[in-house]
């Protein structure tokens, strides 16, 4: 058995490198129905909970487990599913979020979108499923240390004015890649700054709030329709400022229903019908999902729906 072991009862890690995108195994001994923690050899959990997150793809032989998952994943949601009474929102919602990659999730209105930013976010207890932040189940009381969920058309501190806002996130979040000055030009909020936020236009608190995102710290930032409410040249400069802060390493995650957007500054798509999940990939993995080798984002969300 190739590795190097890890703790008393043998949590393996490869040595070697591993390539991005591919599944790492680690090989895991079980004694009087428990294993460690993969991260932290001091704790221990249940079989069935170590199991879990993984069972599609265990391989068990007697008290050996081999266990498979995908190294380079920021967060992985498996099988969050929503229910009010009777009607089911999301069924089954399974993705994942890379560093540094802007993922796109669309689908038309009331395809479960904002549901599922608000589940994620833990805004909104989910009936069913897990959400794991680098390898490691992430309860909904921690969500915030891992992630900034930006709601759509909210108008926090109405009364207070631009600049008092602009400058209190920026005290809260001082280590932010982004600087309030940075953000001014291309957000066009320095002739806003004497105003009230509750005085905004639509468009303006939409970048106003943008700025606010941007400005916090959290590796992953949801932002539920980032382009609503922005004419063709502010979407193309906001654009501009997701791809940015992308580069630098933090991973975005937009909710988009305008399909041309998404397919301009989106790495990734997870497309969302009724609730569920029917496609995840980059625009050449969704045409082989759809078998249209030259279709667009349009094309494919009609053939996989």
């Amino acid at each position: 058995m190739a590795g190097t072991p890890v703790g008393p009862i043998g949590w393996f890690r490869k040595p070697a490198p591993i390539p991005d995108g591919v599944f790492q195994e680690r090989v895991v001994l079980v004694s009087r129905g428990l294993v460690r923690d993969p991260h932290d050899d001091r704790r221990q959990c249940s079989y069935g909970i170590a199991l879990g997150p993984f069972r599609d793809r265990a391989r068990c032989a007697g008290s050996a487990i081999t266990l498979s998952f995908r190294v380079n994943d920021l967060l992985t949601v498996e099988g969050v599913t929503k229910r009010f009474k009777r009607r089911c929102v999301l069924e089954r919602a399974s993705f994942s979020v890379r560093p540094g990659e802007v993922l796109g999730v669309i689908g038309p209105n009331g395809a479960g979108k904002t549901t599922l930013l608000e589940c994620l976010a833990g805004l909104m207890p989910a009936n069913a499923g897990e959400v794991r932040f680098r390898g490691r189940p992430l309860a909904a009381s921690d969500r915030t240390q891992a992630l900034f969920y930006l709601p759509d058309a909210i108008v926090p501190w109405a009364e207070q004015r631009v600049n008092w806002v602009i400058s209190f996130f920026a005290r809260l979040y001082p280590r932010a890649e982004f600087n309030a000055a940075s953000l001014m030009a291309p957000l066009k909020l320095d002739e806003l700054l004497e105003s009230r936020i509750s005085s905004l236009s639509k468009g303006e608190r939409k970048r106003l709030l943008l700025a606010l995102g941007l400005l916090t710290s959290q590796p992953l930032l949801l932002l539920d329709e980032p382009f609503d409410g922005l004419d063709l040249r502010q979407a193309r400069d906001v654009m501009t400022l997701l791809r940015e802060s992308a580069a630098a390493g933090r991973a975005l995650m937009l909710s988009i229903h305008q399909l041309l957007d998404a397919g301009r500054v989106c790495d990734r798509l997870v497309l969302l019908s009724a609730g569920k999940v029917v496609g995840e990939g980059n625009l050449s993995e969704l045409q082989a999902q759809a078998h249209l080798p030259e279709g667009g984002v349009e094309e494919i969300f009609l053939a996989l729906t």
